[in-house]
Order: structure tokens, then C-alpha cells, then sequence
């Protein structure tokens, strides 16, 4: 069998379907309709350059600053996938309440990057980040910084989420400042480490020493090669499996998870990937707030199978561990078993109670977080002790669990922005009630 047969063509055609998809999926210009960033929320935005090696088309990051944290720890980057679509879809990431609670929990910052890329430009010009994507993003830290008052951010760790794409993205990131990475998911997107021959723009990358200590998370769905391996994705399984051979022969601190309920799109991925990055979070950054990251030993780690369902402790694991999935932890270990059955992650804890209820007239407005486990569903809205309403009603998610933002194809809440607000249509003027909002989370738990 040829190298060309064995590697490049899974490799390639996964690539070229991973752009594909997300066009499939594109909406409309323009990118001008941003939700508006005014404190806690910070935008900058650059032109497209003509110059060797710099960003060939226009960006803008906004970033989430949690009000309260006076000196930042890191910043968590939430980045969209290629075509129109999918980068117009970078435009809310920041906005999500759900990765806002992990960035709070952390004392990090909540970064999302919106690409303007042609949707039949070459997404290869931004995905690859030695293409201008790494000094824009680093320039938009330092800016950013400025503008919000906490210069830190040009310092601090990265934590990365990334879809198709995105996940090419992160990863070579991670390869070329792994030093900066405290961990990575890669959602239908990776890196790669082969030259190939049939597309002079896609360069492979080095995998250096300091990588090997990244948690890296290779997610995709199981249509995607893995049990659909004639369909329009089946290349996406074979690219990862090389990504994942490479690196964790070497040692490096990468697991694989495969969603069993879907294909290219995200899914219920969210509610494993944000308590895996808020545990890699907890055992990386430094407990001092200096910008330097803790070191995970394999010491109480896990291992499985990579496509397997079930983990062992390294006592009990008798494999061959330079060939299996590492889990920071039996708690991890657990938890990743369940979702490659069902996605369905456990969670026993209610969402944080609903804050800063107003009411003028028949309009009543809240504010509320996002339940660090589970997200948010609806709110019940009550008047007088009698449930009247719920936001919103009949809410649904093609990708996933319904979610109180919605959810667009990159994982990020739908435009416009919904609002925590609702109008008492059976208000007379005069009367006087008492209202009160309760806040559901995506597996039907309740707030005070």
C-alpha cells in the first residue's frame, strides 16, 4: 500500500470536507451586524493585509470580561469554523452565557474571533494561524488589554475551543506556542504533521517537546469516519487518528471522544467540553496568578481505548498506554464515558438563582449566569405565585439540547441576541403584583 493511499487521501478529503460543510451551512453578509460590545464586552477589529504572510482578510475579537476579577489568570478563545456561515456565527461567541461561567469561575476572559472570510475564499488563510491569524490574535490580546484596562491579557494562558477549522487552528496554536496553552479541544479539526503534496498551501506542523504537555481533546461526531466511513465526512475519523497516533505515541497528553449521535456539527458537545477545560483549568494555572502553568503528571490518570466506552486506572489498564486515550482523572474518566455512550453528562446541581429582577410596568427584566455544568434552557416567569410564562416557549436546537440562547452551527447563540425579558400581556394598569424567575437548566433542574 502507498503512503499517498494510506495517509494523504483520508487526510486530504477530510480537510476538503470539513470546508465544504461548514459552507454548506453559510448565512448571509454582512459582518457588520455585531451585538453591540460596551462594558463588560470590548471589541477591536483589522483590515485584510497584501503583504507576505499577513492576514489576508478582515477580523474582529470581542472579548467578555468578568465585571468583579481585577487581574485576569487567562482567556478562554471560542473559535468558529471556515466559510461565511460559520464566521458570521463568531460574532456571539463571546456573548454565551454558558462559557461565560467557566471563564468566571477561572478569572478568565471569554475571547471570540470572527473571520470574514469569502465564502469561496481559502479557508487555509486564516485556519492556519502561521498565515497572519497568530500575530492578529496576539495584537488583539495586546489591544484589547488597553481598551479594557487589563494589560495582563497580553501575558496570561489560553485555553482553546475549536470547531473544524477552529480545531486546525487551536491546534497549531498549541504546536506553535505551546507554552501558552493550558489545554485544547479540537471539534472536527486538527492539525497536521505530513506535508501534502496535492495542496502547496497546507503545511505540515512540528510537534515540539513542550506540546507533549498539553491536554488536547480530539471530538468529533461518529458520522464522521468512525461508523459512516463512505459518507461526506468519513475522512474527518482517519485525519484524527493520525493527529492522535502521532502525538500520544510521543506521550503527549491527548484523548479521544467520539459524539455517537452525530456528524459534523457540535452537538451536546459543550456539556463535556466545558467541565473537561474548567478540570484542565484547575490543574494548569498557577495558584500564585502568575502567568506560568502547572505541569499535569500521569500520575492518577486513566486510560481507554480510543474508540472504546470504557476507562481503566492505571493500575488496572493493562494495554499498551502510548496507544490509549489519557483522562486527567477518574472524575474525567467517568464523565467521558457517558457522553461516548449517550452525551448524556450527569449533572446534579441547580443553576444559579436568577439576580436583579425589575419591574416598570408590565415589563419585567432579569439577569441571570449560566449554570457552569449544563447551561441554560428557559425561565419560568411567576406573578403572584402562579406560573404564567416561560422564555422561551417551545425553544429548539437542531445541534443539541434546547438552549436559552439557542445555538447556531458553530456553537455559538443565535442573532439577535435573546433577551431576558418579558411583557405581562394580562397587566392592567394599576394593579400591583409580585413577580418572580426561576432559571432551568438543560437537564430540567431548577433555580431558587
Amino acid at each position: 500500500m502507498s503512503w499517498s493511499r494510506f495517509y494523504f487521501r483520508p487526510l486530504v478529503m477530510g480537510f476538503i470536507w470539513l470546508v465544504m460543510a461548514d459552507w454548506l451551512c453559510a448565512q448571509q453578509p454582512p459582518y457588520d451586524v455585531y451585538p453591540e460590545a460596551k462594558p463588560p464586552y470590548y471589541r477591536v477589529r483589522y483590515e485584510a493585509s497584501e503583504a507576505q504572510g499577513k492576514l489576508s482578510f478582515p477580523v474582529n475579537y470581542t472579548i467578555w470580561i468578568p465585571s468583579e476579577v481585577k487581574e485576569l489568570k487567562g482567556v478562554i478563545v471560542h473559535q468558529h469554523g471556515c466559510g461565511e456561515g460559520s464566521c458570521k456565527s463568531g460574532l456571539t461567541g463571546a456573548f454565551d452565557l454558558h462559557w461565560q461561567a467557566l471563564a468566571k469561575k477561572h478569572r478568565c476572559a471569554l475571547l471570540a474571533p470572527a473571520y470574514e472570510q469569502p465564502e469561496k475564499a481559502d479557508c487555509q488563510l486564516w485556519c492556519d494561524p502561521r498565515n497572519g491569524s497568530a500575530e492578529s490574535f496576539l495584537q488583539a490580546l495586546s489591544d484589547l488589554g488597553r481598551q479594557s484596562g487589563h494589560p495582563e491579557l497580553a501575558s496570561v494562558p489560553w485555553a482553546l475551543w475549536g470547531h473544524s477549522g477552529g480545531g486546525h487552528w487551536c491546534g497549531g496554536m498549541v504546536m506553535l506556542y505551546p507554552e501558552r496553552v493550558a489545554a485544547a479541544w479540537l471539534r472536527s479539526g486538527v492539525p497536521l504533521f505530513k506535508e501534502n503534496p496535492q495542496r502547496n498551501n497546507i503545511r505540515a506542523h512540528v510537534l515540539p517537546e513542550a506540546a507533549l504537555k498539553v491536554p488536547m481533546m480530539c471530538n468529533l461526531g461518529t458520522k464522521e469516519g468512525v461508523t459512516d466511513k463512505e459518507g461526506r465526512f468519513a475522512g474527518v475519523w482517519p485525519a484524527n487518528e493520525e493527529f492522535f497516533n502521532f502525538v500520544r505515541s510521543r506521550g503527549g497528553l491527548v484523548t479521544v471522544s467520539v459524539d455517537p449521535l452525530t456528524s459534523h456539527e457540535c452537538g451536546n458537545q459543550r456539556y463535556f467540553a466545558i467541565p473537561w477545560l474548567d478540570a484542565c483549568l484547575e490543574s494548569r494555572l498557577s495558584i500564585d496568578g502568575k502567568p506560568t502553568l502547572r505541569t499535569i503528571s500521569e500520575e492518577g490518570a486513566w486510560y481507554s481505548e480510543p474508540l472504546g466506552v470504557q476507562a481503566e486506572s492505571s493500575v488496572s489498564y493493562k494495554g499498551d498506554r502510548l496507544k490509549a486515550s489519557w483522562h486527567l482523572n477518574e472524575s474525567m474518566a467517568k464523565m467521558w464515558e457517558q457522553y461516548v455512550r449517550d452525551t448524556e453528562v450527569v449533572d446534579k446541581t441547580p443553576p444559579p438563582k436568577v439576580n436583579r429582577v425589575t419591574v416598570e410596568e408590565n415589563r419585567i427584566q432579569w439577569e441571570a449566569e449560566g449554570d457552569l455544568e449544563s447551561g441554560l434552557a428557559k425561565f419560568i416567569i411567576i406573578r403572584d405565585g402562579t406560573e404564567i410564562a416561560t422564555l422561551p416557549d417551545g425553544n429548539k436546537n437542531p445541534f443539541g439540547r434546547a438552549v436559552f440562547q439557542g445555538l447556531q452551527y458553530s456553537d455559538t447563540p443565535n442573532l439577535p441576541l435573546v433577551r431576558m425579558e418579558y411583557i405581562d400581556q394580562a397587566f392592567k394598569p394599576g394593579a400591583k403584583h409580585n413577580y418572580r424567575v426561576i432559571s432551568v437548566n438543560t437537564v430540567g433542574l431548577k433555580s431558587e
